[in-house]
């Protein structure tokens, strides 16, 4: 529960990453960047692997290729903004 007694959950969102190199070096360094700018935790669930979206070692070690299908998981204060913002990117393909 938080301060005004409303029950709060996780809000969670399935994204297909397009890029063609997948979450590698330079996607993820984006999706850190833009992560980190939020309160919220933020993770990414691929099949039964979890990875914090703030680090992009945690990232880079989930191997997501191109047309792969992730989970967003955003929970705290911010997290409707952070996970609008973030699909967002995702689906501009982080600008490339």
């Amino acid at each position: 529960m938080n301060f005004l007694g409303k029950e709060r959950k996780m809000i969670k969102e399935k994204v297909t990453i397009k890029n063609e190199t997948g979450l590698h070096a330079r996607p993820a360094s984006e999706l850190v960047k833009l992560a980190s700018k939020f309160k919220c935790n933020i993770n990414i669930a691929v099949g039964d692997k979890t990875a914090n979206a703030k680090s992009i070692l945690a990232i880079m070690s989930l191997g997501v290729k191109v047309n792969t299908e992730i989970e967003l998981q955003c929970d705290g204060e911010d997290e409707e903004t952070a996970i609008k913002e973030i699909i967002e990117a995702i689906n501009n393909k982080f600008g490339e």
